[in-house]
């Protein structure tokens, strides 16, 4: 944790040339601001540095484009991947006539609505813990041209490439789907690459634990340690841009789309979470799996309003093309400590109290963490305050239930359209204390359904073409 003076001898006595003002769009893109560090004092961390928000999608028009960022010296890092020394720092959005926090900058509402849980009396901080899943390529085509549309995805790994021809031959150590969980080199062509990115983290100030070949072929994880809710969504952005840069070093590319690959494993970002109070753990106690009733409160309010939040913890297009029922698929509203295609699910070995903690396996790394994290939040807390009984927990196989047992229970959106409609339906619970405002919520809604849902109804498919060309 660095002040800003801190900061600014830090820049001095190492000589740092450049400072990178960082923030998150609502879409959950890193963005950057390159400032000369000779031009970095302490009126810079007193009054911000001005620039145009009217380029940033869902935020100001032309007319109004001037906004604040206020670098945040306790979110410091440095750079490694730029020649020159490079400081990074995370910054708020300010309003430039009043320098209040901006609405729609998703980071304040993290903010918000870890001030919401404390002057809430519930607790006084909520604990994120990650696991972001991505896809390495070698190659990566795609075009959405009116009569060319399409895409073409390529790594050794792939079995499709079983009989491919290469200068070097070719090895036969191919990955088949959904066959990738855990095999040594040389099947996991990519140990050394993932070695480089959980060194690369941990030198920029994550805290890193380990990292393995996902089921997929070409599908990666990193374990990164739980944190407070603004360091956690801060960590996730950090984890996606070193995954990002490090594949591009190596000459691949990384992907964090929920379902790059029909037929093989979907990309997800299970979140761990729990809630503190006063240095300890508010979820242990000795309800089901060992969790405390405020803990089962909490999954009442997720479960209960889990279609909404899925606006904001799925909110591509293609998030639903992984949330399949039938499949391991997390789209069952229920909770249990074993079956993993429930929505929630507990960690039962965990024999410190300190380790209870509830498992939210439907969303996914395309989401905004600050979104993402901020709406799970409030709607476990809404579940805390009325006291939301989650019913029974699912511990039957989900795949032996009758189809009558299965009707029974209530599954999560099928396509981001449903999840939009939810959120316009279901959102007063992520208004308390003004973390979410209904401008976020309006904003948000339109922008799914102009820049993201209606054009992907509106393209014609490949799939459509196998399916209709010739009737």
């Amino acid at each position: 944790m660095s002040s800003a003076s801190q900061i600014l001898n830090q820049i001095k006595e190492e000589n740092i040339k450049f400072v990178d003002l960082r923030f998150t769009d609502p879409r959950g893109k890193l963005q950057h601001l390159t400032m000369d560090a000779a031009v970095i004092d302490e009126d810079t961390f007193e009054d911000g540095i001005m620039f145009d928000g009217s380029s940033i999608a869902g935020w100001k028009a032309i007319n109004e484009s001037d906004m604040v960022l206020m670098p945040d010296p306790a979110s410091s890092y440095m750079d490694p991947f730029f020649g020159q020394s490079t400081m990074s720092i995370n910054c708020d959005i300010l309003e430039p006539a009043t320098y209040q926090p901006y609405n729609r900058d998703p980071r304040t509402t993290a903010k918000k609505a870890e001030a919401y849980l404390k002057s809430s009396g519930v607790g006084d901080t909520v604990v994120f813990g990650p696991e972001p899943e991505f896809f390495l390529f070698d190659d990566v085509k795609y075009s959405t041209t009116p009569y060319n549309t399409g895409f073409k995805l390529d790594h050794y790994e792939l079995l499709s490439n079983s009989d491919a021809d290469y200068e070097a031959g070719n090895t036969g150590h191919h990955i088949p789907p959904k066959g990738g969980y855990f095999p040594v080199p040389p099947l996991d062509s990519a140990q050394d690459i993932r070695s480089e990115m959980i060194s690369v983290m941990s030198d920029m100030g994550v805290t890193t634990e380990k990292h393995h070949h996902e089921v997929g072929s070409s599908q990666h994880e990193l374990g990164i340690k739980f944190a407070p809710i603004i360091e956690s969504a801060d960590q996730v952005q950090i984890y996606k841009y070193v995954v990002q840069q490090v594949a591009n070093a190596y000459g691949k590319t990384a992907t964090f789309m929920p379902k790059p690959v029909y037929g093989d494993n979907g990309t997800g970002m299970h979140c761990h979470q729990s809630i503190w109070k006063d240095g300890k753990p508010l979820f242990a106690g000795e309800e089901y799996a060992g969790l405390s009733r405020e803990a089962l409160y909490y999954i009442g309010g997720v479960i209960k309003h889990a279609k909404a939040i899925n606006a904001f913890t799925n909110p591509s297009t293609n998030s639903y093309k992984r949330l399949i029922p039938g499949f391991e698929a997390p789209v069952n509203l229920a909770y249990s400590s074993r079956n993993r295609s429930a929505a929630v699910r507990i960690p039962m070995y965990s024999p410190s109290p300190k380790a209870k903690r509830l498992e939210c396996r439907f969303p996914d790394p395309s989401c905004n963490p600050y979104f993402a994290f901020s709406a799970m939040a409030m709607a476990g807390m809404d579940g805390i305050q009325n006291k939301i009984d989650p019913g029974d927990p699912l511990d039957k196989d989900i795949y032996g239930l009758s189809p009558e047992e299965l009707a029974e229970i209530p599954s999560l959106p099928g396509t981001l359209e449903q999840a939009i409609n939810e959120l316009e339906i279901d959102h007063e619970f992520l208004l308390k204390g003004d973390v979410f405002t209904e401008d976020v919520i309006e904003t948000w809604i339109d922008y799914k359904r102009t820049k993201e849902i209606d054009p992907v109804k509106m393209e014609p498919n490949p799939v459509e073409f196998s399916l209709y060309y010739d009737i």
